[in-house]
């Protein structure tokens, strides 16, 4: 017997560029921790296991980070999902709870990197023994290998494909950009709060065409987490008015559909993305029509349209034509990326897919000030990882 899973605290550092701030991931961890266990109302002494991921930290990181909340002996996990790692912990705590292992979860994600850490290698020699080989050579077969950023080259040449396959304009992926980077300056935690214009964007400098600068996400230090508890434990520690149910969750990987047609728009993960809209979709019992606002994974900007398309926002190759209509920001039919999306608000991979839960609670609960969606009732989050992982989850007002 299963029982709900809820969402009763979330909390987060501000997102900032590398050695910004003199700190550690246990300090950025401990901020976020501190603050997403003083949302719920709860002392940590509560908690009865910890679901921790990042990327560029050693083995048993997460206890080290945990320490600085208490030590309280509690089973800690450690985790790594590439870019999807932060919504994997989630993911991990959510299933505890659900499946009566613990009544009350940390879920936290906290990444310390170094500037060009997001690079990927320089070469593709690199590649020879990584997890990502076969998607480089997806990539490497059908555009060749040149000697920009690979993460910004495979998408970047999925943005190639989709302009030469649906029209797509370069215009259009601008104003992904445009319009997070807008959203952004309502974020005090965001990395960036400039406000470009689709001009601006287009002017920047070139990382992959058609991607420039402010297309793409950037390096980030930072950490996020939730609070995830059982029905009983919101009923025992009457936190009803605080409560997010998890309605669905689901993670895929690559199946033979990521790979089968040698396109960098299936290697980057628009396979994976759709499946695990669906099961959530069947789930729930809720459909994209059902959705307010959104937190979705726009590493860079054509990611953003492939996952419209994913999630069943449009038809395929319509990605381009929705986001320069205004359907996708306040005033029209959903709000994506409120919190600015990684492109503005920053990327630390280990906390982004807590980052976008923290976003979609504070909205639901109606306290995401000047950037409140209103009248919002149930949240998407879309977090995802090469090599490969996808997770989405839905989340409402309980």
């Amino acid at each position: 017997m299963t029982t709900k899973a809820y969402v009763v605290g979330v909390g987060m550092t501000k997102f900032e560029k590398p050695e910004t701030r003199d700190w550690q991931y246990w300090d950025m961890a401990k901020e976020a921790g501190t603050a997403a266990l003083a949302d719920a109302g709860i002392p940590y002494e509560t908690v009865e296991q910890a679901a921790v991921g990042y990327c560029f930290q050693a083995s048993t990181a997460g206890q080290r980070a945990v320490y600085e909340l208490g030590l309280t002996g509690i089973p800690v996990y450690n985790l790594n999902n590439n870019c999807a790692t932060g919504s994997t912990a989630l993911m991990t705590a959510r299933q505890f709870v659900e499946g009566g292992i613990a009544d009350c979860v940390l879920a936290l994600g906290f990444e310390k990197m170094t500037r060009g850490a997001l690079g990927g290698g320089s070469g593709s020699g690199d590649f020879a023994t990584s997890p990502v080989a076969r998607h480089y050579g997806i990539m490497a077969a059908a555009h060749g290998f040149e000697m920009s950023p690979p993460t910004a080259q495979i998408f970047g040449n999925a943005a190639r494909e989709h302009m030469e396959r649906y029209g797509t304009t370069e215009v259009q992926l601008a104003a992904v950009g445009a319009k997070n980077h807008q959203h952004s300056a309502a974020n005090p935690n965001a990395q960036f709060q400039d406000v470009y214009t689709v001009d601006e964007i287009l002017a920047a400098r070139a990382v992959h065409q058609p991607l420039t600068k402010l297309q793409c996400s950037p390096t980030s230090d930072g950490a996020a987490a939730a609070v995830v508890v059982s029905e009983r434990f919101v009923e025992e520690h009457g936190l009803r008015g605080r409560a997010v149910e998890i309605a669905a969750q689901a993670m895929t990987t690559d199946t033979g559909e990521s790979f089968a047609s040698g396109s960098c728009i299936d290697a980057v993960g628009r396979p994976m993305s759709r499946a695990a809209a669906r099961q959530v979709y069947e789930r729930s019992g809720l459909g994209i029509e059902d959705v307010d606002v959104i937190e979705l994974h726009d590493c860079f900007s054509i990611n953003e349209l492939l996952t419209y398309e994913a999630l069943g926002m449009c038809e395929e190759g319509a990605s381009g034509k929705l986001v320069e209509s205004g359907a996708t920001t306040y005033g029209g039919r959903w709000v994506v990326n409120p919190s600015g999306g990684l492109i503005s608000k920053g990327h630390p991979l280990g906390a982004t897919g807590l980052a976008q839960a923290a976003e979609l609670v504070w909205q639901l609960r109606g306290e995401a000030g000047p950037r409140q969606v209103a009248g919002a009732r149930v949240g998407l989050a879309h977090n995802i990882g090469l090599g490969g992982a996808a997770v989405v989850t839905l989340l409402r007002k309980a």
